[in-house]
């Protein structure tokens, strides 16, 4: 989900062969995670948002920052790269952002071979590894924390590669609400939907889209979301 990312309706059929385990073709998931051990009477919701590869998109982060708003940020080492000045935004409020692993290249982790909203698949778990322990790697160099929570690129996985990711020391970063399906749906929709969050959910939304229309949405569905009264937590520390 990025400046390389399209619809989810143009998702490419993945049919992977599997030269690692497991032999059988498996078809790829999107992990579902809520919120755990939350009051069942109160709104309570987690904004993350991806940055993938592309550029800042300071409304959303000024809406954020404006009203006080905490949010998990999963960045990849390319927009780490290009985006000096949004990092030092988000490190400028520790106590609004957490920066959590999206990956070094923006690879997704599923075996075999094909592609998902038109990015290459990793295709085999050395590759995975790396994608997964280098985008920490440049989290830590860049921040000096060092990221436990992963979420693939695109958001997909082989379903065996997250026991993989597990065992390399990461928690898988789930989601519950999909806010703008790669920054690709119009401002109205995005608003709608993350206006309609339940108790419990936790949503993914972008914030490396700041030419698309879809951040006008973003900002207007959490401002929707405070009108009725949700309390806003932050998915790393929240989450088991």
């Amino acid at each position: 989900m990025c400046q390389y990312c399209l619809s989810r309706r143009t998702l490419l059929a993945v049919s992977p062969t599997l030269p690692l385990l497991p032999v059988r073709p498996e078809r790829p998931i999107e992990p579902l995670r809520r919120l755990a051990n939350i009051p069942s009477d109160h709104l309570v919701v987690a904004l993350t948002f991806d940055a993938c590869p592309g550029a800042f998109d300071q409304r959303i982060a000024d809406a954020l920052v404006a009203d006080g708003i905490p949010a998990t940020i999963f960045v990849t080492k390319l927009w780490l790269k290009r985006n000096p000045a949004g990092l030092a935004f988000l490190l400028a409020r520790p106590d609004l952002f957490a920066l959590e692993n999206h990956g070094e290249l923006h690879i997704p982790p599923v075996l075999g071979r094909g592609a998902i909203f038109g990015i290459p698949v990793a295709g085999n778990l050395a590759t995975i590894a790396h994608e997964v322990t280098a985008g920490a790697s440049a989290i830590t160099a860049a921040t000096g924390t060092t990221p436990y929570w992963y979420r693939a690129a695109t958001g997909y996985y082989s379903p065996s590669v997250i026991s993989y990711i597990e065992q390399l020391g990461f928690g898988i970063g789930g989601y519950s609400l999909n806010a703008d399906a790669g920054a690709s749906l119009p401002a109205h929709r995005v608003a709608q939907r993350i206006a309609a969050a339940a108790n419990g959910d936790i949503v993914v939304a972008h914030i490396n889209q700041p030419t698309r229309a879809s951040g006008d949405g973003v900002v207007a569905g959490i401002k929707e979301l405070q009108r009725r009264g949700a309390t806003f937590v932050r998915f790393d520390n929240q989450t088991t």
